[in-house]
């Protein structure tokens, strides 16, 4: 894991690095000027490290099934019957 320095600097610590790591240790990490700066905050995240690329397959959808969906006459009542669109609307 990455653990940022409060100077700024970011060292990699495994857990039981961090788990031991004292406020003498952190001192001495900053004293040496230990680290690099990070710009990236997605440095080592599985965000930084997704490079799958995704692939939609089209063929596989079959159009036969919607058929019947689309021939179901509607109820609603249209909208030029609702609205009159025919009178002046600037006002």
């Amino acid at each position: 894991m990455y653990y940022q320095l409060p100077n700024g600097k970011t060292v990699y610590l495994t857990i039981e690095e961090y788990l031991s790591l004292t406020d003498g240790d952190v001192q001495y990490l900053i004293s040496l000027d230990y680290g690099e700066t990070v710009l990236n905050p997605f440095r080592g995240s599985a965000v930084d490290n997704n490079e799958s690329e995704k692939v939609y397959d089209f063929d596989y959808l079959n159009t036969d099934d919607d058929e019947p969906v689309r021939g179901i006459i509607s109820d609603d009542d249209p909208f030029d019957e609702i609205i009159d669109l025919s009178d002046n609307l600037d006002t």
